[in-house]
């Protein structure tokens, strides 16, 4: 038995390391994730511990408050990828909330894979000890908002809409970030907060002295799912298996997207991208289970027709593993096809100088999107 346990750990670390060293990356790569305690950041750790394991490649990970704060660096060429959610990716090439502020505008951001593992929800959380049952009972409570993160206010603010409410039917308390906002709810200053299920910050509400609850979202109320989606149209139902309060429970009928999204710029090299994902594909099995949710990586969970274009060089290595065809293709032309629809139009609302900015790239953003035959969101 020791033979054939010291044969398998010598065929393991020998295939371990061909796949090493096939990974070409430089020895220092640097990320934004989000807040330290998030799932994101958590997530991108156990990534940056199995790259150092089996390539010696050395991840920093730079936690960001916001949207802003992650996507800055990234749009700046200060770090190669970013860890990011819907903010940081759809929002962020929208050109929309934060995004739509002159200094900004629709980014040509690229997807190399994302989290969509399922297991978890990403929801509003609210602290036990209010009694609260449902979202509508969330009615005159404190509700978190995070200052420069458009994804998580839109997020909370479409619960909000499942459960007939909106932020006028709620005290707002504005945050600088999302471990803010958590260290909040936990010490009693506001009530609810949004949150991927399986965030350290979730689960050190979970047995802190308030408690955690998650209202549940009903399948069978379609209305109210109809009015979450116009608000936020990328969530669809799911039932998480994994998360604060839901661990070994029969689950939590909620809703959910991709997250965390591994993004880079349009301008990236593609080989470092190609490379990037790459490790992420053939080093899965030495980060899966190391972080909560972490499995939603795996290769044959990838969405390949998502509202974000897949970067080239993720194009390539998925096109090399067989999972990449025509109709990815086609969806990801429309993609590139509608990033640069909405970088022309604020290029150009830009040079027109408009008094009123925020009016103008709005009528200007939509006419573009209509124009060009594409959905018009927000």
């Amino acid at each position: 038995m020791k033979y054939i346990a010291s044969t398998f750990a010598v065929l393991s670390m020998s295939a371990t390391l061909a796949v090493a060293q096939d990974i070409d990356l430089p020895k220092q790569l640097n990320w934004t994730a989000y807040d330290t305690g998030s799932a994101g950041y958590n997530q991108s750790v156990a990534i940056g511990a199995a790259l150092q394991d089996a390539t010696g490649v050395n991840l920093r990970v730079l936690p960001g408050k916001n949207d802003i704060s992650r996507t800055e660096p990234l749009r700046q060429g200060r770090v190669e990828f970013s860890a990011t959610g819907v903010g940081g990716s759809f929002m962020a090439q929208e050109g929309v909330f934060d995004f739509g502020a002159e200094n900004w505008g629709p980014q040509a951001v690229r997807v190399l894979m994302a989290n969509n593992g399922g297991a978890i929800n990403l929801s509003v959380g609210v602290a036990g000890d209010l009694g609260i049952e449902t979202y509508a009972d969330l009615k005159g409570k404190r509700v978190a908002y995070i200052v420069g993160s458009p994804a998580l206010n839109v997020n909370t603010e479409a619960y909000l809409a499942y459960g007939g409410l909106t932020w006028d039917d709620v005290e707002r308390v504005d945050f600088g970030g999302f471990g803010a906002s958590w260290t909040g709810l936990i010490e009693g200053q506001v009530d609810a907060a949004f949150a991927s299920t399986n965030s350290g910050k979730a689960y050190e509400a979970e047995a802190g002295p308030r408690g955690l609850f998650w209202p549940p979202i009903d399948p069978a109320n379609t209305e109210g799912f109809a009015a979450m989606q116009e608000i936020a149209p990328f969530f669809t139902l799911n039932k998480a298996s994994v998360g604060a309060g839901i661990d070994g429970t029969d689950g939590y009928h909620g809703a959910g997207y991709a997250y965390p999204v591994l993004t880079a710029m349009d301008t990236t090299d593609e080989a470092l991208v190609y490379n990037m994902t790459k490790a992420m594909v053939e080093l899965f099995p030495k980060y899966d289970g190391n972080s909560p949710g972490i499995g939603g990586w795996a290769l044959d969970k990838q969405n390949m027709k998502w509202v974000v274009p897949y970067h080239n060089g993720a194009i390539k290595y998925f096109t090399e593993a067989g999972v990449w065809n025509g109709e990815a293709q086609a969806h990801n032309d429309q993609l590139v096809a509608r990033q640069a629809a909405l970088i022309a139009a604020w290029e150009a609302t830009k040079a027109a100088a408009p008094a009123d900015w925020e009016a103008a790239w709005d009528e200007a953003r939509r006419k573009a999107l209509k124009d060009g035959g594409f959905p018009v969101t927000f």
